[in-house]
């Protein structure tokens, strides 16, 4: 983020509860190299992601902000497309791109996730699945405030938050090209077949139909989904994740 072709005015980041010394040391080192530039957030204990994330948002100077997570890559040019696209379109709430995924070796990208990139393709697609890559995003800060903030859910809050903003009338569109390199690795699919991430994903899906933001039968499909992903044994849930929710792929990263 700090090699982006736009610079930043401002980089909140947030340590959610106590860190090592070797990462306190790595932080403290950037601050002290760019005075005027981090603001730190220290929350005095671990808390679940979205209350995180609204704790960073209080911080924000801008009202446009660029999401992005601790170990994945941000493309020099991403925070100047994205700056262009909301130039464009004085309306846009919240915008993001695709992603390539890697493991180990960032100049190897195994997967990448492909999001629709109009805005009603955007809200048909949220019915069932994310229609953002959370990390990508950039957003209004006054119209996610508005519609309520990310809130204490303990899975799925980037959906629960998306959701409510396209919802409550908010523009939304996509880049329809990766522009941030996400770390992956073979574990995730473990992480992803819990029962925890199951029944949180369900809960988050529950409240959007209780809600009106999708029918009886897009809860069904995302209950079944996950069930199956749960009660499946790991390499078939990794086949029907890759081959279903992924595009598989073998190749360098397009640097954008």
């Amino acid at each position: 983020m700090l090699s982006q072709t736009v610079p930043c005015d401002q980089f909140v980041l947030v340590r959610d509860g106590p860190v090592g010394d070797e990462l306190a040391a790595v932080i403290d080192s950037f601050a002290r190299a760019r005075p005027g530039l981090f603001t730190i957030v220290e929350l005095p204990g671990n808390v679940s992601l979205g209350l995180a994330l609204d704790a960073g948002l209080q911080h924000c100077r801008n009202d446009l902000v660029a999401r992005m997570d601790a170990d994945d890559i941000s493309l020099p040019r991403r925070c100047e497309k994205l700056l262009k696209l909301f130039a464009d379109n004085p309306k846009l709430a919240i915008a993001g791109a695709n992603i390539d995924e890697f493991y180990d070796d960032p100049s190897r990208v195994v997967s990448s996730r492909v999001v629709p990139s109009d805005c009603e393709s955007i809200r048909k697609f949220m019915r069932r699945r994310s229609p953002f890559n959370h990390p990508t995003v950039m957003y209004r800060k006054s119209e996610v405030l508005r519609c309520g903030g990310y809130g204490p859910s303990p899975r799925k809050e980037d959906l629960s938050l998306f959701a409510r903003m396209l919802n409550m009338g908010c523009y939304a569109l996509n880049l329809p090209e990766s522009l941030l390199l996400y770390r992956s690795s073979p574990d995730n699919y473990r992480r992803r077949k819990t029962w925890v991430n199951c029944r949180g994903y369900v809960q988050v899906e529950w409240e959007h139909f209780r809600r009106g933001y999708c029918s009886l039968w897009d809860l069904a499909v995302v209950a079944a989904g996950q069930m199956t992903l749960f009660l499946t044994p790991l390499p078939v849930m990794r086949f029907l994740s890759d081959h279903l929710l992924r595009r598989k792929t073998e190749r360098g990263p397009l640097r954008a």
